[in-house]
């Protein structure tokens, strides 16, 4: 369905803009006064288009897809029927390509769910559990809602962990690239202005000056080494043994591994119970909850927990001598699976560590924030005075 950008006034002379979901710019239009709202100036949303030229098929897409196709499917139209009004309703080339393919695969025969495991690109391996699940069950209409519910919480908390990660990235990287400018181009004509100077220069300013002069020298490391560094990393990380020592030093930093295993511990209760829900059985829901996870340390953790449950022990023991989960959700975890509440312990869990992220975050700035300043203060201000300290000097003398 288009989207369209809106600004508008409200009734005591508010002004309010925002993005809206509609037909065509007249029912937006239609939508946006019955809220109340006058003075609406309403305008199509452009399509952001890749490198390719084509637009990216985004989260929120799969999402708004699934949310009409549930409203279609739960008025009782078929599957093709539907496929052939979402290919109508949109202008998305990609989107509008996925769902002509889509619809000549279930035209052929094959199961809806089975169809979304061939395009691994838009569907995850959640997505097409659920949605198999779905279609056994004869729930595909309420287990595609479940899934728009799960994306958008998903997308939410993915949003909140990378504003936490952005904020100290940013402003080490605007550090790094006011110093190399100091040390490039401003030291250099300190250090020519005190060539002549006649006497010994103090220490803290011999340091700057031959830092500056490393700088100078190996420009291109300056350059490129942090890239080099960022590729190092990436191709690192790649690699099993990188992955997993990489995640784990994440998990234990201080401030931001807070955030991260919050992060972390929402996404597994989250897609647990979201799979729950849906009557995935546990053995294959786990498979799918270590694959969602995003960190191999919680991924290990829970392939673990899966053979002890097939051996026939609780899921809450080997997460709890796993280490990585609080005690808290273990013994929650425990507590559901004695009262036959799992799925409702599970989404309890989610929802409190959904929060404790936000708070997390916050913390995480709160301490971040003195910190970042201090170090800055100390390196830019340390480099003003190691150059004024023969200055003076000089004015000591005089």
């Amino acid at each position: 369905m288009p989207e369209f950008i809106y600004t508008a006034k409200t009734k005591q002379g508010a002004k309010k803009k925002g993005n809206i979901e509609s037909v065509n710019k007249e029912v937006a239009t239609a939508s946006l006064r019955r809220q109340g709202l006058i003075n609406i100036k309403v305008k199509k949303k452009p399509i952001e288009f890749t490198i390719g030229g084509d637009p990216k098929v985004t989260e929120k897409d799969i999402s708004i897809f699934f949310r009409q196709l549930s409203t279609m499917i739960n008025a009782g139209l078929p599957l093709v029927q539907c496929f052939e009004l979402l290919e109508k309703g949109t202008d998305h080339k990609s989107l509008l390509k996925l769902f002509a393919n889509i619809r000549e695969k279930l035209e052929s025969g094959s199961p809806f769910g089975e169809t979304l495991r061939e395009f691994p690109d838009d569907f995850d391996r959640l997505t097409c559990s659920l949605v198999e699940a779905g279609e056994k069950g004869g729930i595909l209409d309420t287990i595609l809602l479940r899934i728009c519910e799960y994306k958008e919480k998903s997308l939410t908390l993915k949003a909140k962990v990378k504003s936490a990660m952005v904020y100290p990235s940013s402003i080490m990287v605007i550090a790094f690239i006011v110093t190399s400018i100091l040390m490039i181009f401003v030291v250099p004509i300190f250090a020519e202005m005190f060539s002549g100077f006649g006497a010994e220069l103090p220490a803290p300013t011999k340091i700057v000056m031959n830092i500056s002069d490393a700088f100078v020298q190996f420009w291109y490391l300056v350059l490129f080494g942090p890239m080099a560094l960022v590729y190092a990393v990436k191709a690192f990380y790649k690699t099993p043994t990188g992955r997993y020592q990489l995640d784990r030093l994440l998990l234990n930093l201080p401030a931001i591994g807070d955030v991260l295993r919050k992060g972390a511990v929402a996404r597994f209760t989250r897609t647990f119970s979201t799979l729950s829900a849906a009557g995935v059985p546990i053995l294959e829901a786990m498979d799918t909850v270590a694959e969602t996870s995003g960190n191999v340390i919680i991924e290990q953790a829970v392939i673990n927990a899966k053979e002890s449950i097939s051996q026939g022990q609780s899921l809450s023991q080997p997460l709890e001598e796993s280490g990585v989960f609080p005690i808290m959700v273990t013994q929650m975890i425990g507590i559901g699976e004695e009262t036959g509440a799992m799925e409702e312990m599970l989404a309890k869990i989610a929802d409190f560590y959904e929060e404790e992220v936000d708070t997390a975050v916050d913390n995480m700035t709160a301490l971040m924030e003195p910190a970042i300043m201090a170090f800055l203060g100390v390196v830019i201000g340390g480099l003003v005075i190691a150059m004024y300290l023969p200055i003076f000097m000089m004015a000591s003398v005089v």
